[in-house]
């Protein structure tokens, strides 16, 4: 006899509320970050991408798995590898990487251009985040801003005249020229949003041909 059973059918759900749901949202991410890096150095290992495709990648990944690890770490996950033992992930490339903290091309140099890379990653970032988020007051912005324009500046392999570098330090004297409870208008924050994007394809596009 077939078993009607409504219950059998019934969808089995991961979570049973929001916070539940963002907790297994936070996982995946950090799962598809770390299964990106170990792709892409089996990508790079292999002549798949050229090192400085590989290298602004790398980068930015590093970048990003940071930020997605603060967000599951926790008693159950106190470090990436008892997240990594759990769901059995075999990256062992890509932990090697998370290890060292910078792309395989660049040497060791006591962490000064690598990190400069990553700093000005991430600043962009979170700069663009904050806008699309509607934080537009001139004291949200600034610290982010003029972190990233001294952080451009200390970093040799960008040229006086980079275009990128120029845009940013336009908006920074916008921004010198407000108070701080001064709010950027629509259409700034518009265009401020656009000019970092295209900063930071400028930035990617500097490291694949450097």
């Amino acid at each position: 006899m077939q078993d009607t059973r409504s219950e059998l059918y019934e969808e089995v759900k991961l979570y049973r509320h929001a916070r539940e749901r963002e907790k297994y949202d936070n996982m995946a991410d950090l799962y598809a970050l770390i299964n990106t890096l170990q792709n892409l150095e089996k990508a790079y290992i292999w002549d798949c991408i050229t090192p400085q495709e590989y290298t602004a990648a790398c980068s930015k990944f590093l970048v990003q798995y940071k930020v997605a690890f603060k967000q599951v770490q926790s008693d159950e996950y106190p470090t990436v590898d008892a997240f990594v033992k759990k769901f059995r992930l075999d990256c062992p490339a890509a932990l090697e990487r998370i290890k060292e903290d910078r792309p395989i091309t660049i040497k060791d140099d006591k962490g000064n251009t690598s990190k400069c890379i990553a700093d000005i990653v991430s600043l962009f970032i979170t700069i663009m985040d904050k806008l699309r988020l509607k934080i537009k007051s001139m004291d949200e912005l600034h610290f982010e801003l003029k972190d990233l324009v001294d952080t451009m500046n200390r970093l040799s392999m960008i040229p006086e005249d980079f275009e990128g570098k120029t845009k940013v330090e336009t908006w920074l004297g916008t921004l010198n020229s407000m108070q701080a409870s001064d709010e950027l208008s629509e259409s700034q924050v518009r265009q401020l949003l656009f000019d970092l994007e295209s900063a930071y394809a400028d930035f990617n596009k500097l490291l694949h041909s450097s």
